[in-house]
């Protein structure tokens, strides 16, 4: 145990942030640089060494938090770094970007303040890497065995990492002009600095692994033709297919969703840009949904000089506590305050878009909203509460309906889908086609970036097996396992 006495008389202390004013003029991550490194050991110490650690039952790639708390208690940055390793092939991702279940899944959590594990995390990786302890992990041998993945999240990135180590020659196909998916283009830059995916993609460059930039299967590759390329193929595309708001109005300019918004933004940091051709500054912008995409649309139109942001959710507000129907150590749907809208802007609850106004020349220039009420399971507009609000820039940010289906792969491999439009597949990640696995959302459906590291972990060990008839790569989860919630 690290501080027997720490949970007692350490009180939690999160990553210091930079100032608003300071931080909205840059594209940087938002924390301090090195704001964590002089309270992260003593918050370390509050971990307890639970008897039965729950914090890896919330999280699905079953993370050591208790052993790596205690080293980083210690200062032993090295024998930290090897213990966050063996779980994640990828920390400084989930260390920044992860909503964290390991803390709502904390023991110390049901009646105080949890453990801050995910400072924790991205401190250790953090000084791993400072430090040179991460390097290149090539296999010892090849296999022979060649096998494509097909898109270049974390799912496909885990995936390519773990069957590369394995001895396979794996290639990575990536649609977009870059490796790494939606981090690299659906994450805007104050949440994660794009330094962190090149400095990864250059370690699996180093073990061996191959990457295909450019080229989208299905458009501009065959499936089929690829699948007698390979044996054996792993689809980690994503569920890309976003969800539309089908409202009077919607074909009008200035009207995008997220995905087409993002992106553009991130192409200015790589250089692609001056300006994005899709801008917020001195505009009124909407966005209309109240997750994390929702938010990263916020604090990009603050960047970008926007007149005003008002962010929309048709749910009602969340409380700031845990409800008793949400207990410990389920993953609570509670109040969060990002650091996007500490930046400014408004948040509205509870109100649905049921039209979108337009000037003379076709442009988006108001939303007409109403309140709705949640009953007998749907929303029910509530009688004279409409109003209109200024809009020349709204982003649609309400989530994904499944993987692509347009672009043929699916047909061009004869694969089955399931009711929810994900690729369909058994109890070891295969689908119906002999030799083709699927990981990630393209599989499950929207979910979290430990889920989609976690499938990408166990399907390389389905593909290891298919392959060579044995495996003893770990395998975290199975496809039908779900977080922890009520």
């Amino acid at each position: 145990m690290a501080d027997p006495k720490g949970f007692l008389t350490t009180p939690r202390e999160t990553a210091p942030t930079r100032p608003v004013a300071e931080r909205k003029q840059d594209w940087n991550e938002v924390y301090v640089p090195g704001g964590l490194l002089p309270i992260i050991s003593q918050q370390a110490g509050r971990c307890m060494d639970c008897g039965i650690p729950f914090c890896h039952n919330g999280c699905p790639l079953g993370n050591l938090i208790p052993e790596w708390n205690d080293y980083a208690f210690r200062e032993d940055w090295k024998a930290a770094s090897e213990r966050l390793h063996a779980t994640n092939n990828f920390p400084e991702f989930t260390g920044r970007l992860c909503p964290a279940p390991c803390e709502s899944a904390c023991v110390l959590g049901i009646n105080q303040p949890a453990v801050t594990i995910k400072n924790v995390e991205v401190t250790i990786i953090d000084k791993a890497w400072d430090s040179g302890d991460v390097t290149p992990q090539p296999p010892d041998r090849l296999s022979g065995k060649t096998v494509a993945v097909i898109g270049s999240g974390p799912a496909g990135l885990a995936a390519a990492q773990q069957l590369t180590r394995a001895g396979h020659t794996v290639a990575v196909y990536e649609r977009a002009d870059r490796i790494g998916g939606l981090l690299r283009y659906g994450i805007p830059e104050f949440k994660m600095e794009k330094r962190h995916i090149n400095r990864r993609i250059e370690q699996m460059r180093a073990e061996g692994t191959k990457f295909r930039t450019g080229v989208e299967i299905g458009r501009d590759l065959d499936g089929a033709k690829l699948r007698k390329r390979y044996d054996a193929v792993v689809i980690a595309a994503g569920a890309t297919q976003w969800r539309d708001l089908p409202a009077e109005g919607r074909e009008l300019r200035g009207i995008y969703q997220a995905m087409e918004y993002l992106p553009l933004s991130n192409k200015v940091q790589e250089g692609d840009f001056v300006t994005p051709p899709i801008t917020a500054a001195g505009k009124h912008v909407v966005v209309i949904g109240g997750g994390d995409t929702g938010a990263d649309c916020v604090g990009t139109a603050h960047r970008q000089g926007a007149l005003s942001v008002t962010q929309l959710e048709i749910m009602p507000r969340p409380s700031d506590d845990r409800p008793a129907h949400q207990p410990w150590p389920t993953m609570p749907m509670t109040y969060k305050v990002t650091s996007a809208h500490e930046e400014g802007g408004e948040r509205v609850y509870a109100v649905n878009t049921v039209k979108f106004e337009g000037d003379e020349d076709g442009n988006v220039k108001a939303l007409h909203l109403v309140e709705v009420a949640f009953q007998d399971g749907k929303f029910v507009p509530q009688p004279g509460t409409e109003k209109v609000i200024p809009a020349d820039l709204v982003t649609l940010a309400m989530g994904f309906t499944g993987t692509d289906q347009k672009n043929g792969l699916a047909e061009q491999l004869g694969l089955e889908l399931d009711d929810r439009g994900n690729v369909a597949r058994d109890k070891d990640f295969a689908t119906n086609v002999e030799g083709v696995f699927v990981a990630g959302d393209a599989g499950r459906g929207q979910s979290l970036i430990v889920w989609a590291i976690a499938e990408g972990r166990s399907a390389a060990r389905a593909v290891d097996r298919f392959l060579t008839g044995t495996s003893i790569l770990p395998a975290p989860i199975r496809p039908t396992d779900r977080p922890l919630t009520v």
